[in-house]
């Protein structure tokens, strides 16, 4: 069998266990992402992550080998906490609420700290995905596509391909925000809403 595309990224040497452990592993990640806030790539390195986690650089190595450990163990943390705020979303009454529930916290974790949410979308493009972040983005599209099974949404003739658009739409326009420093979060929440609901409803069988 050929060798999986995730040993491309390099993944943390162990999982903190007690709760020591995972607090320190807590502020090392948390002070990567102050790190790369504030200085981007350039100036991202682990001594500078150890020094503001105030932990010694061997015991960062105890968890994250190197860099790239770090940095996917940012996106594992952003997508982790997206999901389960869009888990949420299943338990809206109608489509047209569970819509808005899913598309509302992709809007506030892109903008809620946007620096840091476009350098990790650059990263995320580089590197490959582990898997559970692979799992993770798998459940918002399959959410996603039980949203637009709900029956007061226009009905599509193929719920796959239209769940994967949506997805596309709101990444693409919240994305660009990002880029833009847009800053109102209901306003772009509404504007994504109104393009998926106008994809949905040009559909051959919606109506």
């Amino acid at each position: 069998m050929p060798d999986s595309p995730y040993k491309s990224r390099s993944t943390p040497r162990k999982a903190p266990r007690q709760a020591r452990s995972l607090a320190t592993v807590s502020a090392i990640v948390e002070a990567a992402a102050r790190i790369l806030e504030e200085r981007g790539h350039e100036g991202f390195s682990t001594n500078a992550v150890a020094e503001r986690a105030g932990v010694s650089v061997g015991s960062l190595y105890q968890y994250f080998p190197r860099k790239d450990a770090l940095i996917g163990a940012l996106i594992q943390r952003q997508a982790v906490s997206l999901i389960g705020d869009a888990e949420k979303a299943a338990e809206q009454p109608t489509g047209q609420a569970a819509l808005s529930a899913l598309i509302a916290p992709c809007v506030h974790h892109q903008l809620e700290r946007p620096a840091l949410a476009r350098l990790l979308d650059y990263e995320e493009a580089r590197l490959p995905l582990d898997p559970e972040t692979e799992r993770v983005k798998q459940r918002f599209f399959e959410l996603t596509r039980a949203t637009l099974r709900r029956p007061d949404l226009p009905r599509q003739p193929d719920t796959d391909l239209a769940a994967h658009d949506v997805v596309a739409i709101v990444k693409g326009m919240i994305d660009a925000a990002g880029e833009q420093g847009e800053e109102d979060r209901q306003g772009l929440t509404e504007r994504v809403r109104r393009a998926v609901i106008g994809y949905l409803a040009t559909a051959p069988d919606a109506g």
